[in-house]
């Protein structure tokens, strides 16, 4: 039997497959009224459609705790009752077509507040033309945007509380897992990252203290979270920073991992970068799949592969060198929302299929 199609058992939910779809943001949700944030037909449509193609699990795009904590305008958000109750129509059908409903929660942090990525070039938004301040652990600026705010520790506080709302509600929506999002530069990444964090309170300096954010928001969504259902947290696992120079690194990562675990996190989803503008990124197939490996190998945590899995074989060899427990595709279930079913047929797997498309 392949192994990109076992079955995982993380605490008391079991994925029916080891193919599943990154979160990436779609840019597509409403930006003003009171549908703002929820997610509508094409959040729909995008979603059951790789829930057909036979993913085992799909995660959403960085939703947000808060209004200020998108990336942008356009991004789905948690933070009320309207945009819950429009995710169940969502989860039900990935329910019903097999596959189990994920959610990914998110702060931006100094990354808010920018155009989506087709128009402008996803330059920062100006207040006159509907931008929001943005917050960080540093007044430190990211590329070209503005200068944040500095966190407060009520303000911390305060993000804490939104994350454990949020997570609140997808469980109320139907989700089956939750991922937090600690990954690409956003904020739980920024203060892990002594790069972007110069604090000299209890949440900068020590690497300890970078962490105490990020595990304050694992505990207060595995407080609410049921004890059956499992955690995810996304790393960034380098921040591709050259060794003169202070960053985040896969040592840290495998260090923030034994933390997660014990914080009660299920599985980390490892990706890379995304907290330095100009960082030199070695792209190439399954180039962060070592960071997951080197999680797995010292630590008793499960983990995720991501980036540039593109072919069926390369993805079974991840599992079956035991580099990841899982692969999660994002731009190749962009081009094929049916990879999984074709990858089946190429690794002689007979792969459950929707009764509806079952002649073809």
């Amino acid at each position: 039997m392949s192994q990109l199609f076992e079955p995982l058992t993380l605490r008391e939910l079991t994925i029916p497959n080891r193919v599943w779809m990154a979160p990436m943001c779609q840019y597509s949700a409403a930006s003003e009224g009171p549908d703002t944030g929820a997610p509508h037909d094409w959040h729909f449509q995008h979603l059951a459609s790789r829930a057909v193609g036979g993913a085992g699990l799909l995660l959403t795009e960085a939703t947000a705790v808060s209004p200020e904590g998108r990336i942008s305008a356009r991004d789905l958000g948690l933070w009320n009752e309207r945009q819950q109750q429009a995710f169940t129509r969502i989860t039900a059908f990935l329910e019903s077509a097999g596959a189990v409903p994920g959610i990914q929660l998110a702060h931006a942090g100094r990354k808010a507040s920018v155009n989506i990525p087709w128009q402008d070039g996803g330059s920062a938004v100006p207040a006159e033309r509907g931008g929001w301040p943005t917050v960080a652990p540093s007044p430190l600026a990211f590329g070209g945007n503005p200068a944040p705010a500095e966190l407060t520790a009520e303000g911390i506080a305060g993000v804490v509380r939104q994350f454990a709302d949020a997570a609140r509600r997808a469980l109320a929506a139907g989700f089956k897992v939750v991922e937090i999002h600690g990954a690409h530069g956003y904020l739980l990444h920024e203060f892990l990252s002594p790069y972007s964090n110069t604090r000299t309170d209890s949440y900068g300096g020590s690497p300890a203290n970078r962490m105490r954010f990020a595990l304050e928001v694992v505990d207060a969504v595995r407080s609410v979270w049921p004890d059956h259902l499992p955690v995810f947290f996304r790393t960034s696992a380098t921040d591709w920073l050259p060794d003169s120079e202070e960053g985040w690194t896969g040592a840290d990562t495998v260090r923030l991992a034994k933390e997660l675990q014990a914080h009660g996190v299920d599985l980390l989803d490892v990706s890379s970068g995304g907290n330095v503008p100009d960082a030199t990124i070695p792209w190439a197939p399954g180039y962060q799949v070592p960071y997951a490996a080197a999680v797995r190998e010292q630590t008793a945590l499960p983990t995720a592969a991501v980036g540039l899995i593109t072919d069926p074989h390369q993805a079974e060899a991840i599992l079956a060198e035991q580099q990841a427990d899982a692969v999660l595709l994002g731009r190749e279930l962009l081009r094929d929302p049916y990879w999984p079913q074709r990858a089946a047929r190429a690794l002689g797997h007979d792969l459950p299929r929707t009764p509806q498309y079952a002649r073809a």
